[in-house]
């Protein structure tokens, strides 16, 4: 996809412009972004969804019996749906991407994007009134009308320590107040784009309103600082310790001075100052699965021969819904694939297809080792026969 064509999806904005102007800048009203979109699930579905064990989905009501803003979590049964009250209430189901291939293939539509930077798609479903409270997210988020309205109202950027209401299970803002002309109805097709640290507060305005959320996610400087430090020091030989050989007399035996001070930052800079070691690490990191029980690995190895057969025989693998797949080039023919939290080295044209979207047929087995990391992907979950998630 070219930068500079200009994006039905992003009011005619091209790539370049979107990600120079406003990705985690500021927030972009897209009216028509899908002006012909069919809804690719009904609520009663999205409902049978939050019933299932292993999918995540909450249910908060603004009016609960045991309170202001109520939060449960799934999975629920047709007894708790039965229940609820006209309104004032919303169903949120997490990555249901993975769960249905209509919903999967909105993401298409993204891959102005990194894909690896994808979090999952999320669907809120609410009766007149349903909200989650005036909230920040510290995550890109585009917010898709699938159907019915939604009134969305921002209050601009927040800081960190913003106070919060205490004693409830959600994060809602104590104070929220919009922003001059951010107020608006989203109707079905438009879409919403909010930037990190952003609050917004968004209402259902009509019956069967349901909001899809494609969430982009980043790792906080903690979690990227300790992954990192735990990925180094599975590979640091014993040896590589703190030294001060040639250290002056200490004035005082009993002092933490600043040469020694200095000695321990440069060990540990220079440890972590690795640029090879970096880029292992964060294809590792940016791949995790998100749920990583949804990785069914296989109960006994498979002999690469019987996989070369099968593909022959017309055969085709997928990539397993909920996987990630990235990769890095070495050199001009080898790369790093990263799939669902691990690497391997193969050719480049090996990663670049299997991180892609080229169909997974015999056609692959030309690149030499392909057959040998196919059947590590299927042992290990991250790919299975085509057809085996259908219901």
């Amino acid at each position: 996809m070219s930068s500079e064509s200009p994006l039905a999806m992003l009011g005619g904005l091209t790539a370049a412009e979107f990600l120079g102007d406003y990705w985690q800048q500021k927030p972009l009203l897209i009216r028509g972004a899908f002006p012909d979109l069919e809804c690719p699930l009904e609520p009663d579905e999205l409902a049978g969804l939050a019933c299932e064990e292993g999918i995540e989905s909450r249910l908060v009501e603004e009016h609960g019996e045991s309170g202001p803003w109520q939060v449960r979590h799934g999975p629920f049964d047709e007894r708790t749906f039965a229940r609820l009250p006209e309104r004032d209430w919303t169903l949120l189901v997490q990555a249901v991407d993975h769960y249905v291939p209509d919903v999967a293939k909105l993401l298409e539509a993204f891959d102005f994007l990194p894909r690896w930077r994808l979090d999952d798609i999320m669907i809120s479903y609410a009766p007149p009134g349903g909200s989650v409270g005036p909230h920040v997210d510290q995550y890109d988020v585009f917010l898709l009308q699938g159907s019915g309205q939604r009134r969305w109202q921002l209050g601009g950027k927040v800081d960190d320590d913003a106070p919060i209401i205490a004693g409830i299970d959600l994060r809602i803002l104590e104070r929220f107040a919009v922003e001059d002309g951010d107020d608006w109805v989203l109707e079905p097709g438009d879409m919403l784009y909010l930037p990190p640290g952003w609050s917004h507060h968004g209402v259902s305005q009509s019956d069967d309103c349901l909001t899809l959320s494609v969430g982009f996610r980043a790792p906080s400087a903690d979690e990227a600082i300790t992954s990192f430090a735990d990925y180094l020091g599975e590979q640091l030989p014993a040896s590589r310790r703190y030294a001060d050989a040639g250290m002056a007399p200490p004035a005082d035996p009993t002092e933490l001075d600043d040469d020694a001070v200095a000695r321990m930052r440069g060990l540990i800079l220079e440890t972590l100052d690795d640029p090879a070691q970096l880029a292992q690490w964060f294809g590792r990191a940016m791949t995790q699965p998100k749920y990583v029980d949804q990785l069914v690995q296989s109960e006994h190895p498979t002999d690469p021969a019987e996989l070369v057969a099968a593909l022959q025989a017309g055969e085709a693998l997928m990539r397993s819904p909920g996987s990630r797949f990235a990769w890095r080039a070495l050199n001009d023919e080898r790369a790093t694939l990263f799939a669902d939290g691990d690497g391997a080295e193969c050719p480049l044209p090996l990663a670049h297809a299997l991180a892609g979207n080229t169909p997974l047929d015999a056609k692959l087995l030309e690149i030499e080792g392909a057959a040998e990391l196919l059947t590590a992907l299927l042992d290990a979950g991250s790919l299975a026969w085509d057809g085996e998630f259908d219901e």
